[in-house]
């Protein structure tokens, strides 16, 4: 890749045209057309109702929640709200969709036109446009590896509320590709309309990638199907596009077709070929009436809309000077925002500086450690109000930078707070400069060569004395004490 959007190819540039439709499965209990429940993990085959399994004569009936869920999500990708929307069926035919068909909407979704502003490594932003979300029904699972032979099938899956979200062709690189996926998943777990969890399939993605001449006519696209990572995703389009362009400069030809991401080799495959619309043969649920919206129950879940995460954005850089790195990172996961005001709260000094120490103690050490340890936020032996008390003895110059690092381990282990360890371990730092200033002359005095070179130009040996008054006080000296009396000896 020679820039952000082209990828140099033997012929010049070629550019990258994806388009994304991520299935994000409802928050609910039970289904969209049926009461069976939908806990993930459960046994197989345990959570199927007669509508789950098409037996004769049984009738689909809409789950209120799931439509009030779509409606938020809608709300929240800045999209129009369609009042009158139809189901359609969906004609294909695999082992694991009894009916033959699935419950889809096609010409008349749910949501229509919205946006996502995505912000990219660099700085810079780009609005992704959003064609429209629909409610479709999910199907069962065919297990494959169970049997030498034989293939088994699990029905718990089917007739689970999905929202497929469709993009326009609008990105240009895996790496905007990812930003977008990422974006979606903070608001819909914001809003507490999907989990997002992709490990667990509540969220996946199908990828249409492209790649044509740049300012030529949309090339034809491949479809790779059901991307559970946002790595994985990223690795799947760089893949596919180097594939493309190979191909093409080789004189071959792109089929449209759908494709799978093989994560072990890093590679896509051919799936089957890529159905079009027609091939589904579309048309209206006969058992089902078109879906009609009020206009005022719309409103009234507007009213209900929590502070989305570009908007928490906006308040933590104006309340706190937070620079907008710091403040993506905190609102990404509302765990995370929830923990740092929290903090902020719990915090004696609201100050710019005192929250900007917090956001770093939060987004370094804490989530170093979550890493190393695999924690979450939710498992995290160090509380809101421990890590605010850390801060809050830095702030007050009880402890330094360099002790505190100390104290957050003992923290961590011990799940106490800061003050107690500081006094339990005599940690606290020594300002008093009249203590200080005896180690300092001691110092001086057993190094006179360096405090020559020192004086004669090597102004680099500063840091050794400083070292040098740390080490005698065990760190507890206070670094601003030290340097103010060292260059007042050394002046």
């Amino acid at each position: 890749m020679t820039n952000h959007y082209f990828y140099e190819g033997t012929t010049g540039p070629w550019e990258l045209v994806i388009g994304l439709e991520v299935h994000a499965q409802v928050i609910s209990q039970s289904k969209l057309f049926s009461g069976a429940a939908t806990a993930f993990g459960a046994e197989p085959n345990t959570q199927v109702s007669f509508v789950d399994a098409a037996m004769p004569g049984m009738l689909p009936v809409i789950n209120k929640i799931c439509v009030e869920e779509a409606v938020r999500t809608g709300l929240g990708i800045n999209a129009e709200i369609n009042l009158v929307s139809i189901f359609d069926r969906k004609n294909y035919f695999y082992a694991d969709l009894p009916s033959g068909y699935q419950i889809s909407q096609n010409d008349r979704p749910i949501v229509g036109k919205g946006h996502l502003d995505i912000e990219l490594e660099d700085g810079t932003t780009r609005r992704i446009c959003i064609t429209r979300l629909h409610l479709e029904q999910d199907a069962g699972k065919s297990i494959h590896d169970q049997h030498p032979e034989k293939s088994y099938i699990d029905l718990n899956r089917c007739g689970v509320a999905l929202m497929e979200i469709v993009s326009e062709p609008d990105i240009r690189s895996s790496e905007e590709a990812a930003a977008y996926v990422r974006k979606l998943r903070s608001i819909v777990r914001c809003l507490g309309t999907c989990d997002g969890n992709m490990d667990q399939g509540s969220m996946r993605v199908d990828v249409n990638v492209s790649v044509r001449k740049p300012g030529s006519s949309l090339g034809t696209r491949a479809e790779i199907k059901n991307v559970n990572s946002i790595k994985f995703l990223a690795q799947a389009i760089d893949y596919e596009a180097e594939r493309q362009v190979a191909l093409l400069e080789d004189g071959g030809e792109v089929l449209q077709e759908t494709r799978l991401f093989d994560s072990a080799k890093g590679t896509t495959r051919p799936m089957r070929s890529k159905e079009h619309a027609h091939d589904y043969r579309y048309f209206p649920d006969p058992d089902l009436p078109p879906l009609v919206l009020d206009a005022a129950w719309v409103e009234g879940i507007r009213k209900t809309m929590p502070e989305l995460p570009d908007a928490k954005k906006a308040r933590l850089m104006k309340d706190y000077e937070l620079p907008a790195y710091d403040a993506s990172i905190i609102v990404a996961e509302t765990e995370t925002a929830a923990y740092f005001e929290a903090a902020v709260k719990a915090l004696k000094s609201r100050d710019s500086k005192a929250v900007k120490l917090l956001a770093n103690w939060l987004i370094g050490d804490l989530f170093g450690a979550l890493n190393r340890e695999d924690k979450t936020l939710d498992t995290c032996p160090i509380s809101e109000i421990h890590l605010a008390g850390l801060v809050d003895q830095i702030v007050e110059g009880v402890i330094s930078g360099k002790i505190a690092k100390d104290v957050f381990v003992r923290m961590w282990e011990t799940g106490k707070d800061a003050a107690s360890l500081i006094e339990e371990h005599g940690l606290k730092q020594v300002s008093d400069e009249g203590a200080i200033l005896s180690i300092v002359d001691k110092i001086l005095d057993e190094n006179p060569k360096m405090v020559e070179e020192y004086k004669s130009g090597k102004d680099k040996l500063f840091g050794f004395f400083v070292g040098q008054v740390m080490k005698a006080t065990e760190g507890k000296a206070s670094p601003e004490v030290v340097n103010k009396l060292l260059k007042e000896k050394l002046g």
